[in-house]
């Protein structure tokens, strides 16, 4: 049998999240979060997006900033020392256009490797005796969702029970995420779909194993034969990943380890511009309307990328100042 050609474009990488997909990203806040795709889907019009992500950041905030997202289950947005909230979550949520399900980050975590795991569900003891346990804060369960209509919904929030085995106290049960594509944003993916993350890689490899679509976009692509000669540096296998795209600088203006850092002025200017709808209309006027990616990077210029390039001895940018 033929092996399955994986490469796509991002046009149609973007086209395989439809309107109303559950979907996750790859990365940790302002760091690897594939940024050319999530600008595609915002082209494309996307609707009714729920966000299911161990953290949000800048993917979040443009994609809720356009009104693509209907649900966003997580525990964190904003965008670093860049942008300390998320403003267009924060303004979407009071105009009732977004709803807004909060857990902690380890719960977010535990979920998703109980997701990879096959699991129905996690079980820990974070957060016992906080408000996020309130069932008044139980968003989905306030809107009516919580039915069994919606077979990637949980019935419940949480669940508790008591140690059976040990005595050792309470325990809450959080669902494990129903998650149709995971979009992730890499240095290095074989031509057969194995990925290679250098520097810390955070949940990507729980992230690619609970979607039922993996997509990794990657800076490059390159032959598998390369990624097996040292095969333990290697982060997810080929199995895992169904699509992949080659788009360098796909991560900007989040950072690419090893590539190029954050671009943390273009992410204060977004947060800055972006507190109103027509402010964030204007935004997307200039920069992610009528363009591609391609004339994305010729907007940015070439002293704006080289600047965030980073230096193959320490892996980061050298040129950028740091502190202000």
């Amino acid at each position: 049998m033929a092996k399955k050609n994986k490469r796509i474009s991002l046009q149609e990488a973007a086209a395989l999240i439809g309107d109303g997909s559950t979907l996750t990203f790859s990365g940790f806040t302002i760091w690897r979060r594939p940024m050319a795709l999530v600008f595609e889907l915002i082209r494309q019009k996307r609707r009714d997006l729920h966000l299911i992500e161990v953290n949000g950041g800048p993917q979040t905030e443009f994609l809720v900033g356009a009104g693509c997202v209907a649900v966003w289950e997580s525990c964190w947005v904003g965008h670093e020392l860049y942008g300390k909230y998320g403003a267009n979550v924060s303004r979407k949520v009071g105009t009732g256009e977004l709803l807004v399900e909060d857990y902690s980050h380890a719960e977010m975590t535990f979920r998703m490797a109980a997701a990879a795991a096959g699991m129905p569900f996690s079980v820990s003891q974070s957060s016992l005796g906080t408000d996020l346990h309130n069932p008044a804060y139980d968003m989905l369960g306030r809107a009516g969702k919580r039915d069994g209509r919606d077979g990637r919904i949980a019935r419940h929030k949480y669940q508790f029970m008591d140690d059976p085995f040990y005595g050792g106290g309470q325990y809450v049960l959080a669902p494990a995420p129903k998650i149709d594509v995971a979009v992730l944003s890499v240095q290095q993916v074989g031509e057969g779909g194995t990925v290679r993350v250098a520097g810390q890689y955070y949940t990507d490899p729980e992230v690619a194993r609970a979607a039922k679509i993996t997509i990794a976009v990657a800076e490059e692509i390159v032959p598998e034969e390369y990624l097996r000669r040292n095969s333990d540096a290697n982060t997810i296998p080929s199995l895992e990943v169904d699509y992949i795209v080659e788009c360098p600088w796909n991560a900007h203006p989040t950072g690419m380890f090893g590539r190029y850092d954050v671009d943390g002025d273009f992410l204060r200017d977004f947060y800055q511009r972006t507190r109103t709808q027509e402010g964030f209309d204007a935004w997307a006027q200039e920069w992610v309307f009528g363009q591609d990616h391609l004339s994305y990077l010729e907007k940015l210029g070439w002293p704006r990328t080289l600047g965030l390039k980073a230096n193959s001895a320490v892996n980061y940018s050298t040129s950028v100042k740091r502190g202000v």
